[in-house]
């Protein structure tokens, strides 16, 4: 009974002293590399396959577009460890930084873990000297290196305001291909239900070479009427402009993450420089 009672004591400490903004934001980051980088990449093959079976049966047209694609997918390979550690080491200084500021207002009594982590920020005892408290002295000691690598949320805010921008460039590029697959979708659509528009089927076309997708001298470089029409119909087109769609929605959901993370950070950067605790600021 003893034993439950301090397991339910344990588990609610715990729970009270958890960062939710940073879990939430954690989960959330996650999710939306994961959702963006996966799909992406699809995306970004099914874009290749549908450019060199419909719009271009010269190679050294679309050479140069898929060396693109596959530097990028490159980079996507390089995003998504990269995020999955970041988002990992964001969860942790959630923890340390909200462990320390429930401490200064009495809201949290910190476990050995937390007190060692938070000797670094609040400045608390470095040692009690019994000899028969070594194990929890050597856990404290280690959870204390951690707390000076920790120690520096003013760092993870300015690097978090950084990744921020640059992924905010990045969602914005991210609806660059939703919007020519929409344009032509739409194209398709008058296509199919001519009595919508006025203009004649023929001339409804899909170019590759107004976006820059492919270079001017490119032949056809685009595909009109019927043709078009069949390409859309297919279950290639339809996947990949999906496979986009997800792409853009994971991106969204990554600089909510971030955003998240940024506030909650110089939130609790913010209360602990302000208390007077931040002896490592």
């Amino acid at each position: 009974m003893n034993l439950d009672l301090c397991l339910l004591e344990c588990c609610a400490r715990c729970l009270v002293g958890a960062p939710f903004a940073s879990l939430v934001a954690t989960g959330l980051c996650f999710f939306g590399v994961a959702l963006f980088c996966g799909c992406g990449h699809e995306a970004l093959t099914g874009t290749e396959k549908l450019i060199e079976t419909y719009f271009s049966k010269n190679y050294q047209d679309y050479e140069y577009l898929i060396n693109v694609i596959h530097a990028f997918q490159y980079v996507i390979y390089g995003t998504a460890s990269f995020f999955f550690l970041y988002g990992a080491l964001l969860l942790a200084e959630g923890f340390y930084t909200t462990g320390a500021v429930r401490q200064i207002f009495g809201d949290y009594k910190t476990t050995i873990c937390g007190k060692g982590l938070s000797a670094t920020v609040t400045g608390g005892q470095k040692g009690r000297g019994s000899r028969g408290q070594h194990q929890a002295h050597s856990l404290e000691r280690v959870c204390h290196c951690l707390g000076k690598w920790l120690g520096h949320p003013d760092k993870f805010v300015g690097i978090t305001y950084a990744l921020t921008v640059v992924w905010l460039l990045v969602f914005a590029c991210s609806a660059v291909p939703v919007y020519i697959y929409f344009n032509t979708w739409t194209t398709c659509q008058s296509i199919a239900f001519p009595s919508k528009t006025s203009a004649s089927i023929g001339s409804l076309c899909a170019d590759a070479r107004m976006y820059g997708v492919l270079p001017w001298n490119a032949f056809p470089g685009k595909v009109c009427g019927s043709n078009l029409l069949s390409i859309c119909k297919t279950a290639e087109f339809q996947m990949t402009f999906h496979l986009f769609i997800a792409a853009f929605v994971g991106a969204a959901a990554t600089l909510i993450s971030l955003l998240t993370f940024m506030i909650a950070a110089t939130y609790n950067f913010a209360v602990l420089k302000l208390m007077g605790r931040g002896t490592k600021f």
